[in-house]
């Protein structure tokens, strides 16, 4: 049987690689956001047991080229780059790094919010450019605003922690969170996320992407902010219709947005967020740090050292447990 990890990208933390050959298995890489032909032959050629999922979606071809394959770790949590329906049908569990970048795409998020709040990256080009912009200048105080969290995983909660430390009350849409997770963190429950939209200074939007989630924030929903609202995105690209955010940014119907992805990635050079003053834009990279990294790839490579050595995992972390406990039952 092969001993071979297949890392989805060009890295992975050292000490995730030291768990991994600790382990007697070895890490072998793709250049980043390989895809198509180039990451099937990879996987073809590498025979993996398991994969480490950064960049580049899984789907039929990988599966099919790696017959030895018998679990997927993702370096995160969102798993909209992975089939995991053919990764049930196949027996394979498909694990979730969950909270261990919170802290660093929350400050993220809030970083975000600032730099649009404030106006940083206009005033900054300004500066540079010989413009001294103080005279007519008003600036805007988030303090007293309220945010509204839109999902209220751990990534939400460590935001919300965040904003309140800044003196704003949060709120939070999450139909699938219990209320004991709302009341032990003192946050707001709403019922409806046409109600938050409407309600909110600022919406930050931390919900993973699946078929209901695609594009919650549309033009409708777009239509019903406030015009001083701020929309932040540090989740998946997908849950914004693109085109329509852009049109209401260019008409003015809200008062801009910090995203850290989007539908395509990297966006293609002629998009139009490119030339919309009141975005603030960063290349998917809220939860690259140092220490979220470590984090992070050491959950994703114990992960799959515990399910290759026949070791309990947290159900919660198996996304696909269900799934996988319904094709046993059926067989």
């Amino acid at each position: 049987m092969s001993d071979t990890v297949l890392i989805t990208g060009p890295s992975l933390a050292p000490d995730a690689v030291a768990v991994l050959e600790a382990a007697g298995l070895t890490p072998v890489y793709v250049p980043a956001y390989s895809q198509g032909d180039g990451l099937t032959e990879a996987v073809r050629r590498a025979r993996p047991v398991g994969i480490i999922s950064r960049m580049g979606r899984l789907d039929a071809p990988v599966f099919e080229a790696a017959p030895g394959l018998r679990v997927i770790s993702k370096h995160g949590v969102g798993v909209d780059n992975i089939n995991v329906d053919l990764a049930s049908r196949r027996g394979v569990p498909v694990l979730v790094a969950t909270g261990a970048n919170a802290v660093s795409v929350a400050e993220h998020a809030m970083a975000l919010l600032f730099a649009v709040a404030k106006r940083l990256v206009p005033l900054d080009a300004g500066l540079r450019a010989g413009r001294w912009e103080k005279p007519g200048f008003k600036g805007r105080e988030l303090a007293g605003s309220s945010i509204g969290l839109v999902a209220f995983g751990a990534i939400a909660r460590q935001t919300a922690v965040f904003a309140k430390a800044f003196g704003m009350e949060v709120l939070a849409y999450d139909p699938f969170a219990s209320d004991a997770i709302f009341a032990e963190t003192g946050v707001m429950r709403i019922d409806s996320l046409d109600d938050l939209v409407a309600r909110c200074d600022v919406i930050s939007l931390h919900s993973p992407l699946t078929p209901e989630t695609r594009a919650m924030i549309d033009a409708r929903r777009l239509a019903l902010m406030k015009p001083q609202a701020i929309l932040i995105n540090t989740a998946r690209g997908g849950l914004i219709d693109e085109a329509a955010l852009a049109e209401a940014l260019a008409q003015g119907h809200i008062a801009g947005a910090g995203l850290d992805t989007f539908a395509q990635e990297p966006p293609p050079a002629d998009h139009p967020f490119f030339s919309e003053p009141r975005l603030v834009l960063t290349p998917h990279i809220g939860g690259v740090t140092e220490a979220a990294n470590t984090r992070v790839g050491v959950e994703a490579a114990q992960g799959i050292v515990d399910i290759l050595a026949g070791r309990p995992v947290p159900p919660a972390r198996i996304i696909n447990a269900t799934a996988l406990a319904q094709s046993k039952a059926d067989a």
